[in-house]
């Protein structure tokens, strides 16, 4: 699209501040700034005016929203059980693996989100995504049907005597699965951008509307997470991949037939030059802040910026040799006044991840029987984390946010650190309860003598990670939804995709860092003929000693962070 520029508005630390009490946004505005409509005008800053953008438009991301995550967690979920029974893998070499992908899944924004932001637009990134993750699923389904183990092959039911995957066939599948995660990636990181460009962030009732719009995001997430969880992993346990594939990538078709019919609705993010700078420009002020960082500035204001940690650009700040200017240096300061929030809440993914890997290992083990023949899929206990997020992202988004705002004056009800701080809290919480469960299973099975019997199923039912689950799905509405918040809002408009990407990182790194620790505990705690932690028979792994570990370093996030808030 083409237009005007988005003026170099100051950025908003911690809270979005509204002046006008009377709903109307800025008066002085003739038009919404840095947007324009499908035919690349500009958008009049008129009340009440419903033509373009607002929730008939936002709402069309929310749908591909729930089609993504339908098709992310219908794979993460259950994908640990896909490869160590179709291709043989180790608990945890296959755990590696989905952290890998899924760590890919919340790396790649970060690498791919500033060409949406600055060359091709949010929406026809989002576009061409959403085409790579249904090509990939194509793939994905003739991979599940001709690239598995060959169960016909298989004598007496032992796994070392089964007909593996060819090489070529596995690769095919991996390139497939990466299809999927390129297209996952760039949905997760430019659809809730553009979702949120819809509302006026500088119009009260605009902006209260953006507010809901995260919650409302992520309930749609929960949403499609509990019927992958529920339908789509049955479907692969029973009826089979192929068919597990097939469903989320119609799914997905159908939400991007609606995305399309918004096309005259929405408003569109301006593209300029300067918006084509933003990116390389932080790169060049990050390079002269290193060449530079001796000199000391002549400036008045160079006292106060080396109190706020950022090093003093030299006499030629402006000048055409270096191309470094005072508003790529504030753009570069808006992504850094970030990296505190996101360095704190690494554990906080790390926790995240283990909702996708060892809470499906455990669920595998126990009793997982509803009825005389009905068997829940393992990965089906995690729909009690996406039926928290929706309960309690009503909840909050219905009852405490305007209870909150009537008490502080706030939009948004309460901080969004106050906000992200709570479900670090609620996540330490759900850690102990997963160490207490695996604890009771683990004497449950000594117990039973079925310690040395691994394929045997613990007599324990599987609800008792339904706690545990409960308090993973409420702290990802408060910590995953206000972390998106919070990063969307400190920084301009050119950088609304690659600050959501650097969010969204802080789950990738998680998922990496969680693929790390299992490698190097099972390493360290299976020497001399020990069976370690992570042991392929969970009967004698300890599992709970890990959970125990990250409620430890959950508890010390949360005093880093309470520390950082309150600094």
């Amino acid at each position: 699209m083409t237009g005007a520029g988005v003026d170099n508005e100051p950025l908003l630390q911690r809270n979005i501040i509204i002046t006008d009490l009377n709903g109307e946004g800025d008066r002085s505005r003739k038009y919404i700034e840095g947007m324009v409509n499908y035919k690349g005008e500009k958008l009049l800053n008129m009340i009440n005016n419903h033509q373009f953008g607002g929730w008939k438009s936002a709402s069309r991301l929310i749908v591909l929203g729930v089609a993504d995550s339908f098709v992310f967690y219908g794979i993460s979920s259950n994908l640990i059980s896909y490869l160590t029974k179709h291709f043989g893998q180790s608990t945890a070499t296959a755990a590696l693996n989905v952290n890998v992908w899924v760590g890919v899944v919340f790396m790649l924004p970060l690498l791919i989100s500033f060409v949406a932001d600055s060359y091709i637009g949010r929406f026809r990134f989002v576009l061409a995504c959403s085409f790579s993750e249904i090509l990939g699923l194509g793939f994905l389904s003739i991979s599940a049907l001709y690239g598995s183990i060959n169960s016909t092959s298989c004598v007496g039911n032992t796994m070392e005597s089964c007909a593996y995957p060819s090489s070529l066939q596995i690769s095919f599948f991996f390139l497939s699965l990466y299809l999927v995660s390129f297209g996952s990636a760039g949905n997760q990181s430019c659809a809730p951008a553009f979702g949120a460009d819809q509302f006026d962030g500088k119009n009260l009732s605009e902006c209260k509307s953006k507010n809901s719009y995260f919650t409302w995001w992520q309930i749609g997430r929960a949403v499609g997470m509990a019927f992958s969880n529920t339908i789509l992993n049955y479907i692969q346990d029973n009826l089979g991949w192929g068919l597990g594939f097939v469903i989320p990538c119609i799914s997905l078709i159908v939400a991007l037939i609606v995305f399309l019919f918004g096309i005259k609705t929405y408003r569109y993010s301006v593209i300029d030059e300067e918006n084509e700078d933003y990116f390389f420009g932080i790169i060049e002020v990050l390079v002269a802040a290193v060449k530079n960082w001796r000199i000391p500035s002549p400036f008045n204001t160079a006292q106060e910026e080396a109190s706020e940690g950022f090093i003093a650009m030299p006499n030629d700040v402006e000048s055409s040799s270096n191309h470094v200017t005072i508003k790529k240096v504030e753009d570069a300061k808006s992504l850094l006044r970030l990296m505190p929030v996101w360095t704190i809440c690494l554990v906080y993914t790390v926790v995240f991840s283990q909702t996708m890997t060892l809470f499906t290992t455990q669920s595998s083990t126990m009793d997982r029987t509803l009825g005389r023949e009905f068997r829940i899929p393992a990965a089906s206990m995690n729909i009690f984390g996406g039926l928290s997020f929706i309960l309690f992202g009503v909840i909050y988004d219905r009852l405490f946010v305007p209870l909150a705002r009537a008490i502080t004056g706030k939009p948004t009800g309460i901080t969004t650190l106050q906000r992200i701080g709570s479900g670090i809290f609620i996540s330490a919480a759900g850690m102990v309860a997963a160490a207490i469960v695996e604890r009771k299973r683990l004497q449950t099975a000594i117990d039973y003598g079925l310690v040395d019997l691994p394929n045997e199923t613990v007599p324990m039912s599987v609800w008792w990670l339904v706690p545990q689950n409960l308090l993973m799905g409420l702290a990802t509405l408060l910590t995953s939804t206000g972390l998106q918040e919070f990063f969307y809002d400190q920084v301009p408009n050119g950088l609304k995709s690659m600050s959501l990407s650097l969010s969204l990182s802080m789950f990738g790194i998680g998922s990496f860092l969680s693929g790390f620790l299992i490698s190097v505990i099972q390493q360290v705690t299976s020497g001399d003929g020990k069976y370690g932690w992570f042991s392929n028979n969970l009967n004698c792994a300890h599992l709970d000693y890990f959970y125990w570990l990250l409620a430890g370093l959950s508890t010390l996030e949360m005093i880093a962070f309470l520390c950082y808030s309150y600094a």
